[in-house]
């Protein structure tokens, strides 16, 4: 996809402050300090759209970003950080699961994972709730770039593996300093639209 138009529109908490309209939505999800920001930002050609932050815990919200005027990109908190409060973990649990459940326009979610080390207990707890829940999921393994190329391949069955990926779920291998996967995640992600 050419992206020519890309923008945040709303960081919403609660169902009544998502967008209006029919637009196809795609969440990113994944643990604290994986890359989503970096992924937005290599996906839209921007440097700086989504803040990237070396402290994780950052996005604490619904952050809908609006490409091309016809779909959009949501960055929902990550998990497993453990600098907060059981409570607000809680919350952005709830927030992020009444989200998951409940909105009509999410197409797919696009599940971010290090390609480095094998997928944590808290990717694979979210993996298994978006199959649960029947919601389409392409896991993003990130950071290919910092993985010798030659390891690629066993660091895939890793996170495979690890996750005990469905049949029909793309893995990706992407890199958001080189753009590597870039245009196999848009391939990927325009089959839902």
């Amino acid at each position: 996809m050419n992206v020519t138009k890309a923008e945040i529109v709303i960081s919403a908490v609660k169902p009544e402050q998502y967008p209006d309209g029919n637009l196809p939505e795609f969440a990113l999800a994944g643990r604290s300090n994986v890359g989503k920001s970096s992924f937005i930002n290599k996906m839209v050609n921007r440097k700086n759209l989504a803040r990237t932050s070396s402290k994780p815990g950052k996005t604490q919200t619904l952050n809908f970003y609006l490409i091309n005027e016809s779909l959009y990109f949501v960055d929902v908190p990550g998990y497993g950080f453990a600098r907060v409060s059981k409570k607000e973990r809680e919350a952005w649990g709830k927030m992020m699961e009444t989200y998951f459940t409940t909105r009509e326009q999410l197409r797919a979610v696009a599940l971010i994972v290090d390609l480095r080390h094998p997928p944590t207990k808290d990717d694979v707890m979210m993996y298994e709730f978006l199959k649960h829940y029947d919601i389409p999921t392409i896991i993003i393994a990130t950071k290919a770039d910092k993985v010798p190329k030659g390891k690629w391949q066993k660091h895939g069955k890793i996170v495979r593996e690890t996750l005990k990926m469905a049949d029909g779920d793309k893995l990706i291998l992407f890199s958001a300093e080189t753009g590597q996967g870039k245009e196999e995640a848009w391939a990927a992600l325009e089959r839902f639209l």
